[in-house]
């Protein structure tokens, strides 16, 4: 087959497919010029920079594309429904980069729990701040709420609880057997009311998950993290509830925009931020060039 990677793709992974006899070509298409380019491939390998539109897809209709293949966990850059309708078939690589997700969460937590991010900013700037920064606190005891319990959730709760903490998640599915004395499946208000930290590690939906009415029914200093996307936190919201001390830290990877983030949040003092680099381990890279290839060795 004829393969489009447009965002990267592991070495390995590259060399894998071309030595199976396939033609692999790395090139990124703005979006005007992506419908048109993608007609001459069996299959196109996105990252989270391309966005494969109902657009795209049209311009595509008729040609030899049959397979869209989005290498990560999330495929809302891809109008899968669309694609679907019109005879294209789309994958994604839901297990390769769950547990480098869970654990930049977790780095997040462990950063705002102990003033990590702004206690080596301030010692960059030849300050020594330790009456300031060492008044941290301990995650073992505490409570996380995790919504959306699965892949990456459910990484994140094991390791929380290997910390001492107690986890609530809530989620529309409830896996059964994971239930135990630190682990419970809780309403969405009851995780509100009751966590310490909040991660998020959901889909986008209609509304944010994290806005003023969702702060409102959380506990005064709680901890906010998004590891999920961007549109899941109204970051105005945050921002004032930052200001205002209801909200105590926060921890971003992921933005509404990333081309123009929120610079005001990301400076914050109190904000441990990262460029959107959840999946960003050598580990997950090559987890998710080979359940790529696999998907495409498998697919017919």
């Amino acid at each position: 087959m004829r393969i489009l990677v447009t965002d990267g793709m592991d070495k390995t992974a590259l060399e894998s497919l071309r030595a199976k006899g396939h033609e692999v070509v790395e090139q990124f298409y703005a979006p005007e010029e992506l419908g048109e380019a993608i007609r001459d491939f069996d299959v196109v390998v996105v990252r989270s920079a391309t966005k494969v539109r109902a657009n795209h897809i049209d311009a595509a209709k008729g040609s030899r594309l049959k397979l869209i293949i989005r290498g990560g966990v999330g495929v809302d850059n891809i109008d899968v429904a669309y694609a679907e309708a019109n005879g294209i078939a789309v994958k994604n690589t839901p297990r390769a980069s769950s547990n480098s997700v869970a654990e930049l969460a977790l780095a997040h937590m462990l950063s705002c729990a102990r003033f990590v991010s702004i206690a080596g900013h301030t010692m960059r700037e030849g300050k020594w701040e330790k009456k300031a920064y060492g008044k941290g606190v301990e995650l073992g005891g505490k409570t996380l709420g995790v919504i959306g319990y699965g892949r990456i959730g459910q990484a994140l709760g094991r390791m929380a609880q290997g910390l001492g903490m107690n986890v609530v998640a809530y989620d529309i599915f409830h896996v059964e057997g994971i239930e135990c004395e630190t682990m419970h499946f809780v309403t969405m208000d009851e995780l509100l009311s009751q966590s310490d930290i909040v991660v998020l590690c959901a889909p986008s939906g209609d509304k944010p998950l994290v806005d003023a009415e969702s702060l409102a029914k959380m506990k005064d200093g709680v901890v906010i993290i998004n590891v999920s996307r961007g549109a899941n936190v109204n970051e105005a919201a945050l921002l004032d509830a930052l200001n205002s001390g209801k909200v105590k830290a926060a921890g971003l990877d992921v933005w509404l925009s990333e081309k123009d983030p929120n610079w005001a949040l990301a400076s914050h003092p109190a904000v441990s931020c990262t460029p959107h680099i959840g999946a960003g381990t050598k580990e997950a890279q090559k987890r998710i060039g080979a359940e790529l290839v696999d998907i495409v060795e498998n697919f017919g």
